[in-house]
């Protein structure tokens, strides 16, 4: 009898320790949870820094005692975020921000996953802003603008309803002034508003990768020639610079520029000199073989991606999803004038008696989703550049838009 008694003493204190020790393992696990270091590289354009560090104190004030967070700023460039990061998957951002255009590649790269909860992000955005985060039918990054796009910002101190209708008319003014009307023909993006509404056509061929052009076209109403011989006649005035986007608002800060190209994210800046003054509108027309001919625009969105590679995949998530939220977004608009893709922010008074946010829904009859592969740009870029010098060299038009689309369908 004394020995089962024994035994069983030994039974129930082992099955104490048992429970004892879960509970402590538990605790400790618990413990790790709210301990554990969380470090984030996150990349953005510079002029989002200020914007980005405000939104990281508000996720980190949101999870405290969650994790304790280490989120590191990197000025990148949406533009040419995708070539940077497939330069070292691994070694790249957890959460970075780039343009539509660059999600198929990233995708195919095996640099984002599809996004978890694709429902709940798909009813919160645009349609518009989720077809360019998508791939077919899958969702691979978090909608964060859908306003990447360009429409005309001028001073209404200079110009009327009817001279901002066309830009050849706009040139003359700003040389009367003294002043300038620019448009960056440094960047593809922004040259392709001459070719868009010609019937001459750019796009993706079938394998994604791969462009087709036919902006060297001899036949038509309206040949290559005739749009690169336009290009040199607007240039040719005094009254128009071929600059940045930087330089714009610079000249804009300076009082030399009065009119230019460009988007919301310049709308605060714009105001701030402006005042009451500042105008936006559509793209005006421009003159091409004695006709006018409607200025296209390419359109797109800023994304938000979760590096498929990084470490703390579900906090990376949770903070890409915190920078493109309803707040985030509003706050956003508030401080950098960049148009939501979230519904309800979208949705806002605000956003909807916005100027610049109303010249880019104007624009938007006359733009197209930019879908083009890595070997647009170069060449587009290189011929732009030769017709704003007034075509220096004196080769033939024909011979430079021959040897721009041999560039942009190279394979």
């Amino acid at each position: 009898m004394k020995k089962k008694w024994i035994c069983l003493f030994l039974a129930v204190g082992s099955l104490f320790c048992l429970n004892a020790c879960g509970k402590q393992e538990a605790a400790e696990e618990q413990g790790t949870e709210s301990d554990q270091v969380v470090a984030l590289t996150v990349w953005g354009g510079e002029e989002d820094e200020e914007l980005l560090r405000e939104l990281f104190a508000s996720f980190e004030s949101h999870y405290a005692g969650q994790a304790s967070f280490q989120i590191t700023y990197q000025a990148q460039s949406e533009s040419n975020c995708k070539d940077i990061l497939l330069g070292d998957l691994e070694g790249g951002a957890d959460v970075f921000a780039f343009a539509d255009d660059q999600v198929a590649a990233l995708a195919a790269a095996g640099a984002l996953d599809p996004i978890e909860n694709e429902a709940e992000v798909r009813a919160a955005n645009l349609p518009a802003s989720v077809e360019a985060a998508s791939v077919g039918d899958t969702l691979y990054a978090y909608p964060l603008t859908a306003d990447n796009g360009y429409f005309l910002y001028y001073n209404k101190a200079y110009f009327s309803e009817a001279d901002i209708q066309s830009l050849n008319r706009m040139v003359e003014i700003a040389e009367k002034n003294g002043k300038f009307v620019t448009m960056d023909w440094s960047s593809a993006w922004y040259v392709y508003a001459f070719f868009g509404n010609t019937g001459l056509e750019v796009g993706l061929n079938e394998d994604g990768l791969t462009n087709y052009c036919t902006w060297n076209d001899t036949e038509g109403p309206i040949r290559g020639v005739d749009v690169a011989q336009a290009m040199v006649d607007i240039a040719s005035s005094p009254g128009f610079s071929n600059c940045t986007d930087e330089e714009f608002l610079a000249g804009v800060k300076d009082g030399s520029v009065i009119a230019g190209v460009s988007g919301v994210w310049n709308a605060v800046a714009i105001e701030e000199i402006w005042g009451s003054q500042m105008g936006a509108a559509k793209l005006p027309v421009y003159t091409c073989k004695g006709e006018p001919i409607q200025m296209a625009s390419f359109s797109g969105c800023k994304l938000i991606g979760v590096n498929a590679y990084s470490e703390h995949p579900e906090w990376a998530a949770r903070l890409a999803e915190w920078l493109t939220n309803e707040s985030g977004q509003k706050l956003r608009f508030e401080r950098r004038g960049q148009g939501p893709s979230n519904i309800q922010a979208a949705a806002s008074a605000e956003v909807q008696e916005s100027p610049a946010i109303a010249a880019l829904l104007e624009q938007s009859e006359f733009s197209q989703l930019q879908r083009v592969g890595g070997k647009f740009w170069d060449p587009v870029t290189a011929f732009a550049n030769n017709m704003a010098q007034g075509n220096p060299s004196g080769t033939s038009l024909q011979e430079q838009l021959d040897h721009l689309v041999e560039g942009v369908t190279a394979r």
